[in-house]
């Protein structure tokens, strides 16, 4: 079962499977944490007639972190995997996979768009953004000119 501790200590393949380095998927993920805490649904609070559970009752998550609810999203966004192939990888069924990307897609296109990272649509804008970059073409086009560094500061 694929978990970011594990992988990152793989350079290449966390690359091959991301997109990303370690350095830049830190940066997604500080970002990736205020837009979950922004979009992630509020649990309603109990009324006294329903029954609550004790504290650490209920199924436990597959994903430990945050940091692994971005990979898995990351990963299904670079892959275009099916949701059961998917699913595979991460220890999860095909429903479990589809709740989790519609759940996930929101907060990561949201925390690109607030890094200034949302791949460019406008075919004609694509051009004239590597012309204006420094020092040549820049051809990383999803950062819109950005470096890692420059879109964390």
């Amino acid at each position: 079962m694929l978990k970011y501790v594990g992988l990152k200590e793989k350079p290449k393949e966390f690359l091959a499977a991301t997109g990303l380095t370690d350095e830049e998927f830190q940066c997604l993920l500080t970002s990736f944490e205020k837009s979950y805490a922004l979009l992630s649904p509020k649990k309603p609070k109990p009324s006294k007639k329903q029954k609550q559970r004790n504290v650490g009752g209920g199924r436990k998550s597959k994903f430990e972190s945050l940091a692994d609810k971005l990979l898995f999203i990351l990963i299904y966004q670079k892959t275009a995997p099916l949701q059961t192939m998917h699913g595979l990888s991460f220890g999860l069924s095909q429903t479990q996979v589809n709740h989790w990307i519609h759940r996930l897609l929101p907060v990561l296109q949201k925390s690109l768009s607030d890094m200034g990272m949302k791949p460019e649509r406008d075919a004609t804008q694509v051009g004239e953004r590597i012309e204006t970059s420094e020092g040549g073409a820049n051809l990383s086009l999803d950062r819109n000119g950005k470096t890692a560094e420059q879109t964390c500061q």
